[in-house]
Formats: structure tokens, C-alpha cells, sequence
């Protein structure tokens, strides 16, 4: 019963990536459409995966007293690693825009007066430490799991 709603939520989750985009290149290709297609793809997407945890916690075993104290287990130990890849993937994604902005203030600064390079550079690397940040605490986390 499980294997066949596994087998189902995978499915959907395929089709909801499929159909929106799907429906958008058959008709008119034009900017408020294409919004509308990423909105639509994002709920069905997302309900999605929501009723897929759902149904991932539903099925899960109850973890004994003993093994919890042996360490993390089972979905414990999976929503761990998701944690890290989730704190790594948001820190470098945040530290990226914050790199953009800052970089092409900095050049526009230093192309108008050059004595300022250090300390646009300054703003620069504070930017890229939102991603060394994310990191660190993505290694804490996994040292938790170990």
C-alpha cells in the first residue's frame, strides 16, 4: 500500500513540473503567462512535496528509547542531512546576491574614485562570509549526526 502511493506521489510530483510548462508553450508565449505558469508549477509542486512528507511521517516506524540514545536514527538522521544541505544551499544562494549588489557598487565606486578600493573590498568579503557562515554551521550540524 505504501510502495503504490510512494509510486503515486512520485508521479505527481513529475506532472506538476510537467503540465504547467507544459500548457504554457502551446499557448501564447508572453511575460504575465509565464508568471502565471511558475505560480501554478510552485503550488502544485510544493503541495506536493507536503502531502509526500505527510505521508513519509505517517509511514515512519516509532524509534525506540534505545536506539534514540545511541544516536540519530532513521528520519531523524535524514532531516539532519537535509538541515545541512538546506543551511548551505540558502547561505550560498544569500551570499551570491549579497556578492552581486555589493561587487558592482564597488566597481562603479572604484571606477569614479580609485582610493577607495580597500574599503569596498571590505563590504565584498563581508558579503562572502553569509556563505562561510552557512557552512560552518552546515558542519556543526553534520557533527551532530557523526
Amino acid at each position: 500500500m505504501i510502495t503504490t502511493i510512494q509510486i503515486l506521489l512520485a508521479i505527481a510530483l513529475v506532472l506538476s513540473i510537467i503540465v504547467p510548462f507544459g500548457v504554457y508553450l502551446i499557448g501564447e508565449h508572453n511575460r504575465g503567462r509565464y508568471k502565471t505558469t511558475i505560480g501554478v508549477n510552485a503550488f502544485f509542486f510544493f503541495g506536493t512535496m507536503l502531502v509526500a512528507i505527510a505521508v513519509m511521517f505517517a509511514g515512519a516506524a516509532n524509534v525506540s528509547a534505545a536506539t534514540e540514545a545511541a544516536g540519530p536514527s532513521g528520519i531523524a538522521l535524514g532531516l539532519g542531512y537535509i538541515a545541512a544541505a538546506v543551511v548551505t544551499g540558502l547561505s550560498c544562494i544569500g551570499g551570491g546576491i549579497a556578492v552581486a549588489s555589493a561587487a558592482s557598487a564597488a566597481l562603479g565606486a572604484i571606477s569614479e574614485d580609485q582610493s577607495i578600493l580597500g574599503k569596498s573590498l571590505i563590504f565584498v568579503g563581508l558579503a562572502e562570509g553569509i556563505a562561510l557562515y552557512g557552512l560552518i554551521i552546515s558542519f556543526m550540524i553534520l557533527g551532530k549526526l557523526g
